[in-house]
């Protein structure tokens, strides 16, 4: 169950009618500055605003537009006037929403906080509070200055970090879904949009605008805190467990349809340079969960790029930007964990990556000769040609050392709270598989009430799962997870093309064949689809095996159809 301790109220249009009460006579203001260099009369130039508004809305540049109509000799002046104009610090007497006192006094019988975050002109946004009389009511009351170079994000981020306050404890109430909604959203808040003045009628362009509810009446919002504390509202939870390349492609197809998403990565990477990092400093390797936060970063391309740099000479030859800098934050903060957090605000990431451990955990392989490969690079084995490692026995078993390294308490909350948890793709043993060995993941996710998806590997892996067919994948997951714990099996349909397929078989790779009539005892529904993306014309010289991935558009339409089922 979700406590709510605190809710962020916008103010224009929110808390009060500020397109009725004040602005028509901005514009009117505006319109009388622009008659000074534009022929034409304030009431004209007045209904030129209105219908430029109505024909491009409210977001539009609509002073801009105005000169373009007109054209006057000095377009840069007459704008800066009537934006001085519109934004003046004259402001007539307004006053609340009817329903907003006895809000206020039923929310303050509470220990919620109520918090005040608004967007204007400084002096002018404090005139507002001082008319309204809110400075008697709210916890909080923070100023998004336009006039000055700070994101509004900023400042509901100020919110979380003053009262020590998780994103899910946070109610986001205003009129603009590309504001405090998107905000809001973006940082796992609930969010209500109320519709009210000139922004109710602006259509959420993807998912991060979509409101979790919709209000006409402020009086509505109590009875939607109970609906929230009991985790009703209109945006999945979804869980994604894995590593390796396979679970950043899932988390991509995902971002764009749910703020609340959690990524929970392996830690067992021991080889290259994660591994490096991992004995040199002693800290957890930083390679998988470094994919998956820039995956989920809403960051430039320079910063995502920057992150994804991998030094190709001298002493740092190998290493990843990256991981540098995670394993410096780590150092720094004193803690892995919130060198995280650190990251993931910095590459301003939509969800949450979580390792599924904090313990310097190993993954060990029981062969069915009765040999033991200690460590994920030693099960790899990247040096062995491919042939070789083809002949090895077979994995009989993977377990990890300490076999008592315990489940990351976040990692267990979001998955006992997922409406939807997806294991996969990814290397079956070492990326997918040692997670469900963690103690603790198991038991919570066979007590999640979500559904539970496995996503089937296209190729086999010859290190770890050579001659394996679709119904052995299956068998693998189940064997660790436990039986009939999967409700869906997602797997490819189509065959990749000759040329690729030789390409791999190099590598003694194949695909994985679909052998549905063998999937026995299993009582997880099997879901097929043509889910391979189209391989690029020209592939370039690569060593690692990066060429089939999934699908993402059509990946996330599946999945999101599962939660339907």
């Amino acid at each position: 169950m979700t406590i709510i301790k605190a809710i962020i109220f916008d103010l224009d249009d929110t808390l009060f009618d500020c397109t009725g009460q004040l602005v028509e006579t901005a514009r009117m203001r505006a319109a009388e500055s622009m008659s000074k260099h534009i022929p034409a009369t304030s009431d004209d130039l007045y209904k030129k605003i209105i219908d430029i508004e109505r024909e491009y809305g409210p977001k539009t540049q609509v002073f801009d537009k105005v000169c373009d109509a007109f054209k006057p000799d000095n377009r840069q002046e007459c704008i800066r006037d009537a934006l001085h104009a519109y934004n003046a610090d004259e402001v007539e007497e307004i006053s609340l929403f009817p329903e907003a006192v006895p809000l206020f006094r039923k929310i303050k019988k509470t220990k919620i906080k109520l918090v005040l975050v608004s967007s204007g002109i400084y002096s002018r946004q404090m005139r507002k509070v001082q008319l309204l009389g809110l400075d008697k009511w709210m916890d909080l009351i923070l100023i998004h200055d336009i006039e000055k170079d700070v994101s509004k994000e900023i400042l509901f981020e100020q919110v979380l970090k003053q009262f020590d306050l998780k994103p899910d404890e946070v109610v986001a109430i205003g009129d603009r879904v590309h504001n405090e909604i998107r905000f809001g959203n973006k940082l796992g808040m609930t969010t209500i949009q109320i519709m009210h003045g000139r922004y109710q009628k602006n259509a959420p362009k993807h998912m991060m605008e979509e409101p979790d509810f919709k209000i006409n009446k402020l009086s509505e919002i109590p009875k939607l805190l109970r609906l929230i504390e009991k985790g009703k509202n209109n945006k999945p939870k979804i869980v994604a467990i894995g590593g390796g390349t396979g679970l950043p492609v899932v988390l991509s197809c995902l971002k764009e349809h749910t703020p609340y998403l959690t990524a929970i990565v392996t830690v067992t990477d021991s080889g290259r340079s994660s591994g490096t990092l991992r004995k040199d400093l002693n800290i957890l390797p930083p390679g998988d969960i470094r994919n998956c936060l820039i995956a989920l970063s809403d960051s430039g391309k320079l910063l995502k790029n920057l992150f994804s740099y991998r030094f190709k000479k001298g002493m740092l030859a190998d290493q990843s930007f990256g991981n540098l800098f995670i394993a410096a934050l780590t150092k720094t903060t004193g803690s892995f964990e919130k060198a995280l957090k650190q990251v993931s605000r910095i590459l301003a990431i939509r969800g949450q990556v979580l390792p599924s451990t904090l313990e310097n955990v190993h993954i060990n392989a029981e062969l069915e000769d009765g040999s033991v490969l200690h460590g994920e690079d030693t099960i790899i084995e990247r040096t062995t040609p491919p042939k070789e490692l083809a002949k090895r026995s077979p994995l009989k078993r993977v377990f990890l050392t300490p076999a008592s390294a315990g489940i990351l308490p976040e990692a267990k909350k979001a998955i006992l709270n997922a409406n939807l948890i997806i294991i996969g793709p990814g290397s079956l043993y070492t990326s997918v598989i040692t997670n469900l060995l963690v103690k603790g993941m198991k038991d919570a996710i066979k007590k999640s009430k979500a559904k539970k998806v496995f996503i089937a590997n296209v190729m086999t892996q010859v290190n770890q799962t050579h001659g394996y067919a679709l119904s052995d994948q299956v068998r693998a997951i189940e064997k660790y997870l436990g039986k009939n714990a999967l409700d869906f099996v997602v797997y490819n349909t189509k065959k990749p093309g000759k040329q690729l397929l030789q390409r791999y078989a190099k590598q003694c790779s194949f695909f994985s064949k679909n052998d549905l009539k063998n999937i026995k005892g299993s009582k997880a529904k099997l879901v097929g689809a043509a889910l391979i993306e189209k391989p690029p014309k020209k592939f370039k010289k690569a060593s690692k095996q990066e060429l089939l991935r999934h699908d993402s558009k059509k990946l996330a339409k599946i999945l999101l159809g599962l939660l339907q089922s």
